[in-house]
């Protein structure tokens, strides 16, 4: 099963790409299901077909879902948000202030994929094209698992064990109620789903595709939104121009507008070097329903296969060496100044920018020491050392890459 993921930049036509791509797979046979995990939910507008919460045929293969956020967050956080609101009733908090306040920014969007999970277990689909949200409420909804991971593995286990000794006594003295095993079982149950939906997304069958339009702002927040998906692990398989002005018989003002592209699309092309870009040109009237959003995307895939598997090496690996290993991160467009990096028992602690990702090292790299490290053509090299070879120890942890 191909899982194609769009996103980009509000406004850059995101929800008509991801629609297009959807229809050409339904048109060469593929059993389709394309669905918006945005809250704004553009696909019914698309399509100009009415689209609910559960998969609608709007043509031969072809399925269109706008995911119910709020029901998936009534589904899988009514039992945590439930004890939340018993605290803050407590303390006196008013009960629609308390409401709000136990819903986590950005929670009805994360909740949303885990519908991608319960229709990549069904098996019914050939290939499931998701429309995201814009850019940074897709990179914090990705981060969310492996960020939840860390606290279920380290922090979850030992309050349970204190909840469940000490509750009588924590009840009346703090005079408020606490935890109880549903709430920690719902917090786990949870957690594995994201977890299924994060190994789901960072698969070799899945991948990301950036849709910006030619603009300077627009291209910035695209490099951005490459390095950050990089660091997390998930593949970026191509980038989509949309709205391009074509050049032939354009008047004055549209030369302008040519010139003002063609030059933002030369940085596009040193920007993601190594990766296909394609371009949708700026149309005359707005493609709206099956048959124009397949002309679209044909047009813009111009016969390159839009559900190709990307090849090649993903964006994370470790390479063995006769000293020990090297561990390989994309991190495209980022400096050596730009990247914090610490090591805290078996966990790497890459920090770029405001992003921070904790990856786990398997235990053939948790024996090793850290034996330098450095960014290299995009690329974060980490060398581990057996500590066999030498007697040398590790450097501090929190030290900068060099």
């Amino acid at each position: 099963m191909r899982i194609l993921l769009f996103t980009g930049k509000g406004g850059v036509g995101k929800s008509t790409i991801a629609a297009g791509t959807a229809a050409l797979a339904a048109a060469a046979g593929q059993r389709t299901l394309v669905l918006s995990t945005d809250a704004a939910h553009s696909l019914a507008d698309a399509f100009g077909a009415s689209v609910g919460s559960d998969p609608t045929e709007v043509a031969d293969l072809l399925f269109v879902q706008q995911v119910d956020a709020q029901l998936r967050f009534e589904q899988s956080w009514a039992q945590i948000q439930g004890y939340l609101l018993s605290v803050l009733d407590v303390a006196g908090v008013d009960p629609v202030a308390a409401e709000e306040l136990t819903v986590l920014p950005g929670a009805e969007e994360v909740l949303a994929l885990l519908e991608l999970r319960l229709h990549a277990l069904a098996g019914e689909w050939d290939v499931i094209v998701v429309d995201c949200a814009p850019t940074a409420e897709t990179l914090r909804l990705l981060a969310l698992p492996e960020a939840l991971g860390w606290y279920m593995e380290r922090v979850l286990p030992t309050q349970r064990r204190v909840m469940k000794a000490l509750k009588p006594v924590l009840s009346r003295a703090a005079g408020v109620p606490m935890p109880g095993d549903g709430v920690f079982d719902a917090l786990e149950r949870l957690h594995a789903e994201l977890d299924e939906v994060q190994a789901l997304l960072a698969g070799p069958d899945a991948s990301v595709r950036l849709v910006m339009t030619p603009e300077t702002m627009v291209l910035a927040e695209a490099r951005r939104s490459y390095t950050s998906l990089s660091l997390f692990g998930y593949r970026v398989d191509g980038v989509v121009a949309n709205r391009v002005f074509p050049a032939e018989d354009a008047d004055d003002w549209r030369a302008g507008w040519v010139l003002a592209q063609d030059a933002v699309l030369g940085q596009v092309e040193e920007s993601f070097t190594g990766l296909p870009i394609w371009r949708s040109v700026y149309r005359a009237t707005e493609p709206v329903g099956v048959e124009a959003l397949k002309l679209l995307a044909a047009d813009a895939y111009d016969g390159a296969d839009p559900l190709a598997v990307p090849t090649g090496r993903g964006p994370f690996r470790v390479d063995r060496t006769s000293a020990g290993a090297v561990l390989h991160l994309a991190l495209p467009f980022v400096s050596r100044a730009e990247v914090g990096l610490a090591r805290n028992g078996d966990e790497l602690v890459v920090t770029v920018g405001s992003y921070r990702r904790l990856l786990t090292l398997p235990p053939g790299l948790a024996r090793l020491r850290v034996a330098g490290a450095k960014v290299d053509a995009g690329e974060l090299q980490v060398r581990f050392r057996d500590p066999a070879a030498d007697s040398e120890t590790d450097g501090p942890a929190g030290e900068k890459v060099t």
